[in-house]
């Protein structure tokens, strides 16, 4: 899409699905911008329609992400509980990656709006360092500022003994909360 010519409305919003749908990895809001030749702002609108037609689609911090249904694999998920300070941030993520398991969100209880559900979706060290650059970048507050420093993570991984060992390595840190 190199012509300057905008993209408009269903076509580029099937543009953006096939896309997705054919990259297993996150695709930016400028990059989706920038294909199509509108501002990163039509994009977000495109995104929140498409998801309102119940299009698996997640927003996370590498960018939008199609959930493909895991058809070959099976996978096995988690949600636990921990506790730490900000500055402990990297080396929780990295405690849980290192295990081959893949956090996929974080959830904190809120006053008023009760559960708040984030998309995180790393796997590895570099998907952790680009989303704590990200967060400093935007100066944006972890969302565990709210209920100093509890938060649940759901975790997912190919097998259990893989959620037990990352589960363990918390535990012998001090993070994990035990039921």
């Amino acid at each position: 899409m190199k012509d300057d010519k905008k993209i408009l409305g269903d076509e580029r919003r099937e543009l953006i699905l096939t896309w997705l749908k054919e990259r297993n990895a996150p695709i930016t809001g400028g990059e989706l911008a920038a294909k199509t030749n509108v501002s990163r702002q039509v994009i977000v609108q495109d995104i929140s329609l498409l998801k309102a037609k119940n299009l698996p689609i997640i927003a996370t911090s590498q960018g939008y992400l199609f959930l493909h249904q895991q058809t070959s694999e099976q996978t096995v998920k988690r949600v636990i509980a921990v506790s730490h300070t900000p500055e402990q941030t990297i080396e929780e993520l990295c405690l849980i990656v290192d295990h081959g398991v893949t956090i996929k969100d974080v959830i904190v209880e809120h006053p008023v709006y009760g559960d708040l559900t984030a998309s995180i979706m790393v796997s590895n060290r570099k998907e952790v360092e680009q989303f704590i650059e990200r967060m400093s970048e935007t100066k944006a507050p972890l969302l565990s500022k709210l209920t100093d420093g509890i938060h649940l993570h759901t975790l997912e991984a190919d097998s259990p003994t893989k959620l037990d060992a990352a589960c363990y390595s918390l535990q012998k840190a001090g993070y994990l909360i035990e039921s």
